[in-house]
């Protein structure tokens, strides 16, 4: 499971196959060819090196799946779709390069909620965010943001004017 921005940078990457690129020098060259033979196309599918890659572009960002040549097409698309969907709401449909950094460890949760050392755990975007929500009210004050604190508090005395 990869991210690219619109250039070919890496934004996030997880390879669960050791044996196919050894070496992040590998992966970086294997994402350089993926971007280039995708970037302009209109497809959804294509075979590189071997792998079936299925890819999702929006805005600024490009999302892959890969699995091997016998790998069904239709259940990587599946991982795909919930994979672009959970970041889609994870990210309140604002699905961009800005906003997928600063949400990068949920969004890396995510990836790990829908699939765990190549096997695929879920596929319904819906239960991964479920999974990988915070609530506000679980997080320590101290480690809350001012403006997560001033929402808490906007709740609190919304509550307590309507009671």
């Amino acid at each position: 499971m990869v991210i690219l921005d619109n250039d070919g940078n890496r934004i996030l990457a997880k390879y669960y196959d050791k044996n196919v690129f050894l070496t992040t020098k590998e992966q970086k060259t294997f994402e350089e060819n993926l971007f280039n033979k995708t970037h302009r196309a209109n497809a959804e599918i294509i075979m590189l090196d071997g792998l079936t890659c299925v890819y999702r572009c929006n805005v600024d960002l490009l999302f892959y799946v890969m699995g091997s040549s016998n790998e069904n097409e239709l259940i990587l698309m599946s991982v795909l779709n919930c994979f672009f969907d959970s970041v889609s709401q994870i990210l309140r449909k604002t699905v961009e390069k800005k906003a997928v950094l600063d949400s990068l460890d949920i969004v890396m949760l995510a990836m790990d909620e829908i699939c765990d050392g190549g096997i695929i755990l879920d596929a319904d975007a819906s239960s991964v965010v479920q999974r990988v929500a915070l609530r506000t009210d679980d997080i320590p004050l101290g480690e809350q943001t001012v403006a997560q604190v001033l929402q808490s508090a906007k709740e609190q005395l919304k509550w307590s004017l309507l009671k």
